[in-house]
């Protein structure tokens, strides 16, 4: 069920749970880069796998409805608009539960707009952290041209991130690749 954010009662849920075991460090991260940065980021919502996540699922940039005011305050599927609510309604197409996913963006501060490189390069920094939180992961999904260039940024700076053999699945179009997904975390 996707827009699940505009439920208060949900919404409230997320709120509570924001320092749960499994997704601790993350939202930790992200109290860390927001105070550090004088730059706003959104929670990863609690409903994710976090720690426990097999797929990181890597978009551009925080979406409005991820803003505190008029939005959810988290990076979540069930955010109200329309490419969060067509990312969960694939992710439910395919069997893809939340809780073997984690939702980031390559630039993870809220700018609402294409990123600079040199913000790509500072997101690259962020997200290599980021990874060392997720012991489980096994497939990335790269969502975008800016999410792919990040990807080959940070394997060319972290190398060591090769060693981890993920599969990595590019892609422009989230719905088309669905299956594929579904199917390599079966395989793996």
């Amino acid at each position: 069920m996707a827009r699940r954010m505009r439920n208060q009662v949900f919404r409230q849920e997320q709120m509570d749970n924001i320092y749960s075991h499994h997704i601790k460090p993350i939202n930790d991260l992200v109290d860390k880069l927001s105070n550090s940065e004088n730059a706003w980021m959104p929670y990863v919502a609690p409903l994710y796998g976090g720690r426990n996540a097999r797929l990181l699922s890597l978009l551009r940039d925080p979406g409005p409805k991820t803003q505190v005011d008029g939005g959810s305050g988290f990076i979540c599927l069930e955010n109200d608009d329309p490419t969060a609510e067509l990312m969960c309604n694939m992710f439910e197409q395919y069997n893809i539960s939340a809780s073997e996913a984690m939702l980031w963006n390559i630039y993870p501060w809220y700018i609402n707009q294409k990123p600079s490189v040199e913000q790509i390069h500072k997101g690259v920094n962020v997200l290599e952290e980021l990874l060392n939180f997720l012991p489980n992961l096994e497939v990335v999904m790269l969502h975008g041209g800016d999410a792919k260039r990040g990807w080959k940024m940070l394997t060319k700076a972290h190398p060591h991130i090769l060693d981890k053999q993920l599969v990595v699945i590019e892609t422009y179009h989230t719905v088309a690749v669905g299956k594929l997904i579904r199917s390599k975390l079966i395989a793996l």
